[in-house]
């Protein structure tokens, strides 16, 4: 027997098995899919570890899966060929070695994803697969249900009022009127808010503000965002303020770090998470790796790589993982400060870039006072108190800020 585990790289984020993609009995090949383990972040399939039969399922559907736990037992080609070698040689071995057929209606889908789209009347034609080889998953049937919920038949009769509760509310709370949709909460954003709630009660969090003049990067990016597309990357605003927080680090290394109860880690790579909308769904964090080694090209190229996936769903586990430090650009959906955003644990720092506008201000010019129209924004550095104070923090803010204005970097 060989044990199907739980991926152990998982960062401390909770799973739940979401499907099982291969049923006991069923003959399995080294690296197939066999199971869908969902988290805040992806959903991830666990291979195969040889080839066989899957012998056990222990952890079913809804089940918690923490990292090393065993998901269930495959009985290994060598230990199959034994017992069919064994039952040949027995009377009416074939009766019993006869493997039931599979289905013909839907050979492709696993069981999950059968009972779903069963359940939902979905037309299997309908849907695009995003699994191995084209498969259709059991997130491909969430995400067409979400898109087709969003968009109801006008002609759906309204949704009738709550009745009554049978228990009078107090006297305190107002009686609520009209119509009301009742929306489960999903996995992705239970886990999201266990996550935050965990954040929140373990980190002290302390916020600092800065303003930011993004007037030299803006005429940078419009001199070189041609080339850049050219060059299959798209010059964001997101790539310069990645090289801007790696060049801080230098400053307070300990920002680039991570907490645990008998030490602190501080990291040599800089592996910077971005925020990424999914709208509804929530969000998601891709990692862009050793940020510290990238020209502002090779940044834009990683970003433009990730960023697309994401939203596109086809994101992998390895892509969410090994983040010391994550940016939340929280203007672009219009806000000028967010505060505190949230430390994705056992992280020890946030930043959040606020919306970009044109403000008036005053600027010393050859020692007079000025007028002057500059567009600008708010950067704001969330910290966990237990591993920095305030003036890591500020000359952390003040460095991002002193290279976001006098781009192109030195060096």
């Amino acid at each position: 027997m060989i044990d199907i585990l739980v991926p152990f790289e998982q960062e401390g984020t909770k799973a739940i098995v979401r499907s099982w993609l291969k049923q006991p009995g069923d003959r399995v090949a080294l690296n197939d899919p066999l199971v869908e383990l969902e988290t805040d972040k992806v959903t991830q399939e666990v291979p195969s570890p040889g080839d066989g039969i899957l012998e056990l399922i222990l952890l079913d559907t809804d089940a918690e899966a923490v990292p090393g736990a065993i998901l269930g037992r495959l009985r290994t080609e060598e230990a199959v060929d034994a017992v069919q070698t064994a039952d040949v040689a027995a009377p009416g071995a074939a009766a019993r070695s006869a493997a039931p057929a599979p289905s013909v209606g839907e050979p492709h889908l696993s069981p999950a994803v059968r009972r779903a789209v069963r359940q939902h009347g979905v037309d299997v034609a309908a849907l695009s697969g995003s699994g191995r080889g084209g498969r259709i998953t059991r997130a491909d049937v969430d995400q067409y249900m979400a898109v087709r919920d969003r968009a109801p038949d006008p002609a759906e009769v309204a949704l009738a009022p709550i009745p009554k509760a049978a228990v009078p509310l107090p006297s305190s709370l107002p009686s609520a009127t009209g119509n009301v949709r009742s929306v489960p909460h999903d996995r992705m954003r239970l886990a999201i808010a266990q996550n935050m709630l965990n954040s929140v009660t373990v980190a002290p969090h302390v916020t600092a503000v800065f303003e930011c003049d993004f007037g030299a990067i803006m005429a940078h990016r419009a001199r070189h965002k041609g080339d850049f597309q050219k060059a299959g990357a798209n010059l964001t605003f997101t790539a310069y303020v990645i090289a801007a927080s790696a060049e801080a680090m230098k400053t307070a290394p300990s920002i680039n770090s991570r907490w645990y109860d008998d030490r602190l880690d501080i990291f040599d790579d800089i592996n910077i998470g971005v925020g990424t909308a999914l709208g509804d769904k929530g969000l998601v964090v891709p990692v862009v790796g050793q940020t510290q080694e990238l020209s502002l090209l090779g940044t834009a190229k990683r970003l433009t790589d990730l960023t697309g996936r994401a939203r596109e769903g086809k994101l992998t586990p390895q892509d969410m993982r090994g983040g010391t430090f994550t940016i939340s650009n929280h203007g672009v959906s219009g806000s000028l400060l967010a505060t505190p955003i949230i430390i994705a644990q056992p992280q020890s720092a946030i930043l959040g870039v606020g919306k970009l506008e044109k403000r008036v201000v005053v600027r010393d010019v050859g020692g007079a006072d000025t007028i002057q129209i500059r567009p600008l924004c708010y950067v704001s550095l969330t910290i966990d108190h237990r591993v920095v104070d305030g003036h890591q923090t500020n000359l952390w803010l003040s460095r991002f800020v002193e290279v976001i204005e006098g781009w192109p970097l030195d060096g």
